[in-house]
């Protein structure tokens, strides 16, 4: 069971050739989308990831000037490309696009960019063999009057014993979080509006190419990259937000997408001071450890999915959906599991303990036919520090609250802002930047 489990059918708006959910748009004015708009006002963008990008690209098609700081040296965000390492090019963040009923599935169609279902079966480390399947339903995480507690005592309450330990530590990392931490009901209350489709797909390319060719290239040359904000004034009438290199830039409207981790950490200073209750409601918001790390061998030896490890709950073949086939096994670590292994220290650690693991599960062929590594561990990325936003027991309507914007000058966006189920996702990142200009448009008519 993952998100995709949580479809809820609603009907599509198709506006500015663009594949809208109906909910998505119920809080807009529906005809800002056609005006022209006459504004000679700067917004200023705080994160060039998929929200920050494709808020620029909404402001550019209006005409508005904007700008967008990032702290980083690269656009993307939690979006990333590796090349050279295998034969194909690799995701080195979100590489599955969860069902193409959303804001990027007509720019799909329209770039020709080819994507292909994932089809790819899975096997079970389950009492220390592989097998097909197990004998416990654990399709137990989804209906009506599910408890506010944890995936781990809500298993351990439907009798999956410790023997399902790793098996549900997949479940929960597949939304980011450790099992322990997780909700059972915030999980399922945030995503009943889930409208995006049921199939899973993978990129011919990456990920990364399509946002890269159809939304980056539009704006790029208006990002600051190694600009870490700070402070954020929102006191007088133009807006001055100061960096790291104490470099002022003023405008008039700020939509800020960073992480909920950095909102979280208070690294940014806000004056006035953020309300006491949108502070509790970022707190509220959930965002574990994750990393990947791609392990190249000379032949395959390993299944297509690998599901229940110790060290890593969730193993899969990336070479599924591509042309080329070098012998790449994704290592997809969440939470607890993500937090051991960044404290083994290095990237060699790591990798070694993988490798253990599979060993383990293949009779030494792992190390035996091992070549190389590639870890990417986006906890320890300082401007990430985390895998994606998911649903804290006792979380309530914290994301509603989180994305309300303050004063009609500052403007919350990112996955964490996503309030229509599509959090996690890069199109519920780009559903947010959207809304945000749109809210902006709004503020501007009132």
């Amino acid at each position: 069971m993952d998100r995709r489990d949580f479809l809820k059918q609603s009907s599509l708006i198709a506006i500015g050739g663009l594949i809208i959910p109906s909910s998505f748009l119920s809080a807009c004015r529906k005809k800002t989308l056609f005006d022209k708009i006459n504004y000679d006002g700067k917004v200023l963008i705080i994160g060039a990831g998929a929200a920050g990008l494709y808020a620029a690209y909404i402001l550019k098609s209006k005409g508005i000037n904007f700008q967008i700081l990032e702290a980083s040296s690269n656009y993307g965000g939690r979006l990333g490309k590796l090349e050279g390492f295998a034969n194909f090019p690799i995701d080195l963040g979100a590489q599955w696009l969860h069902g193409k009923n959303n804001i990027l599935g007509d720019l799909i169609q329209k770039s020709n960019t080819k994507i292909k279902i994932d089809e790819s079966n899975t096997v079970y480390w389950f009492n220390n063999q592989l097998v097909n399947s197990v004998p416990q339903n654990t399709t137990i995480f989804e209906g009506d009057n599910l408890p506010d507690i944890s995936y781990k005592d809500y298993a351990l309450q439907k009798g999956l014993g410790n023997e399902y330990k790793y098996i549900v530590e997949n479940i929960a990392g597949d939304q980011g979080a450790a099992a322990s931490r997780i909700s059972v009901y915030g999980n399922n209350k945030d995503e009943e509006n889930w409208s995006s489709g049921l199939d899973d797909f993978k990129f011919e390319e990456t990920f990364f190419d399509l946002i890269d060719k159809q939304i980056a290239s539009q704006v790029k040359d208006n990002i600051q990259f190694n600009s870490i904000v700070k402070q954020i004034d929102y006191s007088q009438s133009q807006i001055t937000v100061t960096d790291s290199n104490n470099i002022n830039y003023n405008a008039d409207k700020v939509i800020i997408t960073v992480p909920i981790t950095i909102l979280k950490s208070g690294d940014i200073q806000f004056i006035p001071a953020l309300p006491n209750e949108k502070i509790a409601a970022f707190s509220k918001i959930g965002m574990g450890a994750g990393m990947k790390v791609f392990l190249k061998f000379s032949s395959k030896f390993f299944d297509q999915n690998i599901i229940g490890g110790s060290i890593c709950a969730a193993y899969a073949d990336d070479s599924i959906g591509k042309i080329q086939n070098d012998n790449v096994l994704l290592a997809f670590v969440m939470g607890e599991q993500a937090e051991y292994l960044t404290s083994l220290g290095s990237d060699a650690a790591i990798t070694n303990a993988l490798l253990q693991e599979l060993d383990i599960m293949y009779g030494g062929k792992a190390t035996s036919l091992f070549i190389s590594s590639h870890v990417q561990n986006w906890t320890t990325n300082p401007f990430v520090r985390g895998a994606y936003s998911y649903s804290n027991i006792g979380m309530g309507d914290a994301r509603k609250i989180a994305t309300q914007s303050l004063n009609k000058k500052l403007y919350f966006a990112g996955e964490a802002m996503n309030i229509n189920g599509h959090h996690q996702t890069v199109f519920g990142a780009i559903e947010t930047g959207y809304r945000e200009v749109i809210n902006i448009l709004n503020d501007l008519k009132k």
